[in-house]
Parts: structure tokens; C-alpha cells; sequence
């Protein structure tokens, strides 16, 4: 019977260790799991494979010697692995300025330590051709010609503001709105709908239309006046105390976050890629 090569790791670990104990740290193992792992080895290799001398345990000269053989298998594997990662062309990855920053790049870290492709980001809010990209990033309501649509999470806005802009005012009503000026947006009417309310007649806009969201975001930070923004990507500001929110209500749709693929695009790694932002923004639901 062949062991697996997951037992055969435990062991090289166990001799480069000089313990199981000191194995079981460095593999994140519990030292009843690594020796449970070695005597289910030596029940299939058929002999003894550490033995005790006084109160140490050391392994044999045959299991130092297998130890070696595998320590420079799994340096063979490593090698494989980077030269076939190396080989592999980036993963073109086209998506709008504040999703990367707030919500894509803190997580792409976590995507690359799975082993997957790199990632070469076109940072960019612009339409880009089907052929410049493998997965695209947009808002929209769906319907793109050519391409296969993967929905993420629906685009979310609720109104925020500095405190120190706040004040000792409140806001309790949508209609206490007015006593503030408000940041440009294009779903204020919308935002008033959702919180059953009517948009006050007196309601100030400040002169400057920020376009994107990030530069919004960072004029309330400044105490500018009241933004609509993203909770799923701002929640940071709010989890600081550097924004709040006063209202419960949030417009939530009807545009969404898609992860856009070429229609006939059958190559594995932007289907994962795919995949794994539509588990990231399940996960942060």
C-alpha cells in the first residue's frame, strides 16, 4: 500500500523538527494528530520509523534517510509549480476605481495565496473592448451582447456624513435632509422613494459633481456635505466612526456588480476567478 504524499509531508516535517511537537506547530497540527499520522505510516510501510532514546523520540536511520528522498521531492513539486505559474499569462482584470480600492484589492491578496494566476488590474470606469480583458467589472442591470454575466452584489447607497459636520444636529427624518447641503448623486430621488418620502423642495446641492465615488466618499470625510454611498464599500469609514449613517434605509438595486466573461470563453482560470468574487461577495453579505 502506497501512503499519501500528505503523510510522507508529516513525516519530513517530523525528522527537519526534531519532534512531533515541533512538527505539529509548523504544519498547524495538533501533536495528537501528527502522531497519529506517523504510526498509521509505519503501519503501511510495515516498520518502526522513530524510536525512544531516554525522553526523546528520533527517527530511524531508514526514516532519515526517506525523509530526505521526500524533502527533495517536494522541492522537485515546488520548482514545477513556479516554472508552471511563471508560464502562465496574467489574468486581465478590468474594474471601476472605488470597487478596486475598497473592496477588490484588500481581498486579491487572499486570491493569490490560493496559488492562482496573477493579476494584471486595468483600473478604469470606461467601456473596454471584449479582446483587452478576461473578466470585467461593472455596474449595470444586465444585457451586455457578447458576454456572460456573473451578478456580484447589487450597488447600495445610503446617505453619510462627517460627524464634526453633524454636529449636535440630528437627522431623524429624510426631511431634516434640507438643513444640510447634499453631494451630487444620481439616485437622491431614488434614495428619497425608497425611505417613503418626497424630496424636500429646499434641498442644497454643493456646486461640485464628483464622479466617481471615492472622491464623493473623501469630500464627506472633509465635511463637505451629506454623500450617497456604499455601505459594502465603505463600511470601513463607518466601522471607525469617521462617517455615520443615520438612516436605516438603504436603496439597494436595481443596478448590480457583474463579473463579465467573453461568451465562449471556456478557459478555467476567469471562470475560477469568477467563482471566487462571487464567493468573496457572498461571504460578505
Amino acid at each position: 500500500m502506497r501512503p499519501s504524499l500528505e503523510s510522507l509531508r508529516v513525516l519530513e516535517m517530523c525528522v527537519a523538527a526534531g519532534s512531533f511537537a515541533a512538527a505539529a506547530d509548523r504544519l498547524y497540527l495538533s501533536p495528537a494528530a501528527v502522531s497519529l499520522r506517523i504510526r498509521t505510516l509505519e503501519t503501511e510501510l510495515g516498520q518502526a520509523l522513530f524510536m525512544r532514546v531516554g525522553r526523546r523520540v528520533v527517527p530511524t536511520p531508514a526514516a532519515t534517510a526517506l525523509a530526505s528522498r521526500v524533502r527533495g521531492a517536494l522541492n522537485d513539486i515546488a520548482d514545477a509549480l513556479d516554472t508552471f505559474q511563471a508560464a502562465t499569462p496574467a489574468l486581465r482584470v478590468t474594474a471601476p476605481p472605488t470597487f478596486v480600492s475598497r473592496w477588490l484589492a484588500p481581498r486579491l491578496s487572499g486570491y493569490a495565496a490560493l496559488g492562482r494566476p496573477s493579476i494584471e488590474l486595468d483600473v478604469s470606469s470606461d467601456v473596454r473592448e471584449p479582446n483587452t480583458f478576461d473578466v470585467a467589472i461593472r455596474t449595470g442591470r444586465g444585457g451586455w451582447a457578447g458576454l456572460v454575466e456573473h451578478p456580484l452584489m447589487p450597488v447600495d447607497v445610503t446617505p453619510m456624513v462627517a460627524p464634526e459636520l453633524l454636529g449636535t444636529s440630528t437627522l431623524s427624518t429624510p426631511e431634516d435632509l434640507a438643513h444640510f447641503e447634499l453631494l451630487p448623486h444620481p439616485d437622491w430621488e431614488h434614495w428619497f422613494s425608497e425611505a417613503k418620502s418626497r424630496p424636500p423642495r429646499d434641498l442644497r446641492f454643493v456646486g461640485v459633481d464628483y464622479q466617481i465615488f471615492e472622491l464623493s466618499a473623501h469630500a464627506a470625510l472633509e465635511g463637505r456635505g451629506v454623500a450617497l454611498l456604499s455601505p459594502a464599500l465603505f463600511r470601513p469609514f463607518l466601522a471607525e466612526g469617521r462617517l455615520v449613517a443615520p438612516f436605516s434605509t438603504v436603496l439597494s438595486g436595481p443596478e448590480w456588480y457583474f463579473a463579465l466573461m467573453r461568451e465562449g470563453d471556456s478557459r478555467p482560470a476567469p471562470r475560477d476567478f469568477c467563482s471566487w468574487l462571487g464567493d468573496q461577495a457572498h461571504n460578505a453579505a
